[in-house]
């Protein structure tokens, strides 16, 4: 490498017909010059060129494999969130039918607890209707039974005697007497 630099400050003190400059004039100039710069360039700036190109590519690569990391971290995110909306969605779903039918469920117990305790009162009127009306026509009978009775007992005394009255006392009472024995 020393060799190298050595020969680049030996052609900086080479004798020139003037001032030092860069000669743009490619026909005048050296092939020879141009070909050796050309040479130590190419020699010396491949392995720079070769190390930038290297790292250069070695960092797009770490970063092409950390987005595709990134990217798998990021799709299995997502599958385990689609799995878990998939099941949010099945349970939503039933608990939505479970409280549809439970609102059915309860409505038709209702309407059946309803339609018991109609029938109940229903039954209870018509109980108190026929026990109202039996009681009512106990009633009745009663007062027509004494209103006859008195009507009776007055035809009764008016039309007899006390001897036919002792008589028909005594008949009545010997009936009584052979219902008695027959019952005994």
């Amino acid at each position: 490498m020393q060799n190298v630099i050595d020969s680049f400050v030996s052609l900086g003190h080479w004798p020139s017909a003037g001032s030092f400059g860069f000669n743009t004039d490619i026909l005048a100039t050296n092939p020879i010059n141009l070909s050796v710069v050309l040479g130590v360039l190419i020699f010396f700036g491949k392995g720079v060129l070769n190390d930038l190109l290297d790292n250069r590519k070695q960092r797009i690569l770490g970063t092409i494999r950390n987005s595709e990391e990134l990217r798998k971290g990021a799709i299995e995110q997502l599958e385990r969130a689609r799995a878990r909306l998939r099941k949010v969605e099945i349970e939503a779903d039933e608990y939505r039918m479970n409280g549809y039918s439970e609102i059915e469920r309860e409505k038709v117990n209702l309407i059946n607890a309803t339609s018991d305790s109609l029938e109940r009162l229903e039954n209870y009127k018509n109980e108190t209707l026929h026990f109202e009306q039996q009681r009512t026509i106990n009633q009745v009978r009663q007062r027509v039974f004494q209103q006859a009775l008195q009507g009776a007992l007055g035809t009764l005394n008016s039309c007899l005697n006390s001897e036919l009255h002792f008589r028909t006392i005594r008949t009545n009472i010997d009936i009584l007497g052979a219902m008695q024995e027959i019952t005994d």
